[in-house]
């Protein structure tokens, strides 16, 4: 079976944001949108067309920002210690979207871009997570359904901390290793894999709050600490960090046309915040750039899609990523 087969190009790019909107907008994103805010995946196929470029009979990742790293793309490639069934196996759009809905942590904080690989970095081949980014690595076997939902939810752990627990917060991080009963000289971030303070903190947030797939081994994988569950005041602590700062107030989103094709969308308060637009399969269809003006925010949009194509007789739906203000329908004509 050659590497590409299990791209599964049916599998939809599934796009997870809040559903504040009207009723009959929720029932038609029903099937694609979970109950999650910011947090957009790009499945292996849209990834693959979208954010992958040859060069030189290679191929590389490129994301927006300038990251880049070169893709394997054969598992008889050097760089592959086990080939397996001699193909990758990319994770499922609809097993990463049923992990997150079931997080039981807050997330209305957190926003980040899931991005399924169709093949692995050439010179850092697992999963990983940054700032706002998680990259999921294929197997070179199928992958189970636990397998996915506890590694996109201990990534998903990285980006939380990257957001509510920063290393610059030296006070959260000491009333952390006190509870979790770190020490100072052996849990470094120079430590082995399992003493690292974020890795101990990932695998915390999987086991408080994921779900029962992400959790089915019961273990964590540092197995001399305790279990997570054990520890008293840990999984309030790590909850407390997400009511820290307040959310910016803001005033509901709202739509209206400017001209035939051209739909303006504006807010009254909140952030400077990137504005996604939706189709009605949940499908994210254009990203547009926030403006300043009168006393708020507000964004146009000329109603085509990230390839160029207008849209004609659909419905859309927008929303800011700080989550602020909901979700607004449109009907585009």
């Amino acid at each position: 079976m050659r590497p590409r087969s299990s791209l599964r190009p049916a599998v939809r790019a599934l796009t997870l944001l809040a559903m504040a909107a009207a009723p009959s907008a929720a029932s038609e994103l029903r099937a694609a949108v979970a109950s999650v805010a910011g947090i957009v995946v790009h499945d292996a196929a849209e990834t693959l067309r979208d954010y992958c470029r040859g060069e030189d009979g290679r191929l590389f990742l490129v994301l927006p920002g300038g990251s880049r790293w070169e893709l394997v793309t054969s598992t008889s490639d050097p760089a592959i210690a086990n080939p397996g069934d001699g193909a990758f196996h990319a994770f499922e759009g609809a097993e990463v979207a049923a992990a997150v809905e079931q997080v039981r942590f807050p997330l209305g904080r957190v926003s980040a871009e899931v991005f399924i690989l169709p093949y692995p970095r050439r010179l850092s081949p697992g999963s990983a997570a940054g700032q706002g980014l998680i990259l999921l690595s294929p197997g070179v076997l199928p992958l189970s359904r636990e397998h996915q939902h506890a590694e996109l939810v201990h990534e998903l752990g990285h980006v939380v901390q990257y957001a509510l627990l920063p290393d610059a917060d030296r006070a959260g991080w000491d009333r952390y290793g006190r509870l979790r009963g770190l020490d100072t000289a052996r849990n470094t971030a120079a430590a082995p894999h399992a003493d690292r303070p974020h890795e101990i903190w990932a695998e915390d947030f999987r086991a408080l709050f994921g779900g029962s797939s992400a959790n089915s081994t019961g273990t964590i994988e540092n197995a001399a600490l305790a279990y997570p569950t054990q520890v008293p005041g840990l999984g309030a602590f790590m909850e407390s960090l997400a009511g820290a700062a307040s959310v910016p107030a803001g005033g509901r989103l709202t739509a209206s046309a400017v001209s035939r094709g051209t739909t303006s969308f504006s807010r009254r308060g909140g952030v400077v915040s990137v504005l996604d637009v939706y189709d009605a399969a949940g499908r994210r269809v254009a990203s547009l750039e926030p403006r300043l003006g009168g006393a708020g925010v507000w964004w146009s949009w000329d109603g085509a899609d990230r390839t160029g194509r207008r849209l004609r007789s659909a419905v859309v739906f927008a929303r800011a990523r700080d989550g602020v203000g909901g979700t607004v329908r449109v009907a585009v004509f």
